[in-house]
This record gives C-alpha cells, sequence and structure tokens, in this order.
C-alpha cells in the first residue's frame, strides 16, 4: 500500500510543452465508484495494463493500491465499466526535482489539461511551477472517477 500526496491543477500555459521528457496514451474506466473508494483499470500505449484501487475521502491523501493485470483481461473488463472511458495522453514533466503528469484529454474531455503531482510529502507551493493555473485539488469534478462518470467540467484556468 502506498500513500499518496496528490494535488491537481488546470494548466494556464503552453510552456510545460517544452519540458516534456515523455508521454504515455492511456485508456482508462471504472468498474466500482463510490464515496471514498474507487477500482479503476488503465491500459497504457496499449501494450500494459494495471488495477487499481482508492481509498480515503481526503483532498490531498489517500491509499492506493495497484496490480498489474493482463491486457487480454483489462480489455474484457471494459465491458463492464460504469460512465465513460477516458482516453488521454499523459506527459512527464520535471520542475525542481518534481515529477508531474500533465494529462491532456480528448474525445468529449477535449480540451482538459490537468497537471497532477504526486508526492510522498507536501511540496511548498513556492516550489511549484509557473506554467500551474488555479489548483483544482479537492474539487471532485477535476478527479477522472468524476470525469468518467459525471458531467463535463468547465474549462477555466
Amino acid at each position: 500500500m502506498g500513500k499518496e500526496v496528490e494535488r491537481k491543477f488546470l494548466v494556464a500555459d503552453p510552456a510545460w510543452r517544452s519540458l516534456v521528457e515523455a508521454h504515455i496514451r492511456i485508456s482508462q474506466f471504472y468498474v466500482a465508484a463510490q464515496p471514498g473508494r474507487t477500482v479503476r483499470v488503465r491500459i497504457s500505449d496499449g501494450g500494459s495494463a494495471a488495477l487499481t484501487l482508492k481509498f480515503g475521502n481526503k483532498a490531498r491523501e489517500r491509499d492506493e493500491f495497484e496490480y498489474p493485470i493482463p491486457l487480454a483481461e483489462a480489455e474484457e473488463l471494459m465491458a463492464f465499466a460504469i460512465g465513460r472511458v477516458i482516453e488521454k495522453t499523459r506527459h512527464h514533466v520535471r520542475h525542481r526535482g518534481y515529477l508531474y503528469e500533465v494529462d491532456v484529454f480528448g474525445g468529449v474531455l477535449s480540451g482538459l489539461v490537468v497537471a497532477e503531482l504526486e508526492t510522498p510529502e507536501d511540496v511548498p507551493d513556492e516550489m511549484l511551477p509557473d506554467w500551474l493555473g488555479r489548483e483544482v485539488t479537492g474539487e471532485s469534478r477535476f478527479y477522472n472517477a468524476s470525469l468518467a462518470l459525471g458531467g463535463i467540467p468547465e474549462i477555466a484556468a
């Protein structure tokens, strides 16, 4: 089990694009979701898959368990998806030694760009990059489960 301190931000400036180290095409969906717990399946670059269980109601800190699963089983599980399948490209960007995952969403969520910072400790605001926009940590409409199950949030940095 791993605890994660997760912060989410809308992205205000495209300056991050010149700093991209890697990118991953992701399809993800939920097979169970309720307040305080989710079960997610993620397929990365069409070649590997993981099952993730998340527990907790705190905005910045939750318990997370992740397990690799066979790709064929992940594709079979897609038939049990609740809500929409999320399509996004995740870009890895480093700033001051921290890895930011910048998700550029596709499909009905096109136009949404969210940066996530997951660390074992809380990162002070003065250590954050200038290209981040408004922090949306704790705003459930920007959680991936909400994006899969609910409406489309107003996209404004």
